[in-house]
């Protein structure tokens, strides 16, 4: 008798979700959604723990900010290339169809219930650094909450800020949130070694004044004024003291106060 080899199950992720698309925007950036598992609550702005299995088929996670909203019916990420990176080497080459880690548990700063009430709020981004604010931007709690909505998002070069370009676009004529938005959102994207029509780093646009002219809005003050960070840590540091030349202090989800900072990401310096 012959024997008939045994065709081993489909070994499936633990905590899976199936990628549903995947976009490159650069050599150095890409997006991707994927399903949303059924029971997955959370708030525009958070994150949750997400990856692969590694060489010793042991989950390696990173936190990564879900860049959809919370009403979306799918999941969206947008993530670096490292080439080098344990995680991101592997992650960069995923296709639709395959799986990937997702655990169900979101956590995150960059919430609304963590400011107090205000009439502006700032969204202040880097990089990688700009997927809690996609998020956010498409929110419709955001537009409710406050009269005016400040994007800046500063990248290295103009092919990076195309990510945020296109998503800010969109907005106006989606059909969910397009007339809570109006006129409310003003995007000021920044290129830091490339010539564009505004130029350099978020910390020097708001201590110079300069994104306050060029958009024609008042200068920033603590009695208006709400501001939610994401980036390097370094970045962080940097505008932290910014925001707190201007008076604004940092809150928490427990402390509400008038801005709060995204401390669990990690992304590259500008």
């Amino acid at each position: 008798m012959t024997e008939t080899a045994t065709i081993p199950p489909v070994k499936h992720l633990p905590d899976a979700q199936t990628v549903t698309s995947v976009r490159h925007w650069t050599d150095r950036l890409f997006s991707f959604r994927v399903t949303r598992p059924q029971t997955l609550r959370f708030r525009s702005g958070e994150f949750v723990m997400i990856g692969l299995l590694d060489d010793k088929n042991k989950p390696l996670l990173r936190a990564y900010s879900i860049a959809s909203p919370a009403w979306d019916e799918e999941l969206e990420f947008y993530s670096i290339k490292v080439p080098d990176g344990p995680l991101t080497s592997r992650l960069q080459h995923i296709e639709v169809g395959d799986e990937i880690i997702l655990r169900p548990k979101p956590v995150g700063t960059l919430v609304i219930d963590a400011l107090l009430p205000g009439k502006r709020v700032w969204f202040l981004a880097t990089g990688t650094g700009i997927a809690p604010f996609a998020s956010l931007m498409r929110e419709p709690e955001t537009y409710e909450k406050f009269e005016e909505v400040v994007m800046m998002h500063t990248c290295r070069t103009v092919e990076e800020l195309e990510y945020g370009r296109q998503l800010v676009e969109s907005l106006k004529d989606d059909p969910l949130i397009g007339e809570l938005v109006g006129d409310k959102l003003k995007y000021y994207p920044t290129a830091t070694r490339e010539e564009f029509h505004h130029r350099g780093r978020i910390t020097d646009n708001l201590m110079s004044g300069k994104v306050f002219e060029d958009l024609g809005i008042a200068p920033m003050d603590a009695e208006h004024d709400r501001a939610m960070v994401c980036g390097s840590l370094a970045f962080n540091k940097d505008v932290m003291e910014v925001l707190e030349h201007f008076g604004l202090r940092e809150g928490a989800n427990s402390e509400p106060r008038e801005y709060v900072v995204e401390k669990a990401f990690v992304g590259e310096g500008i």
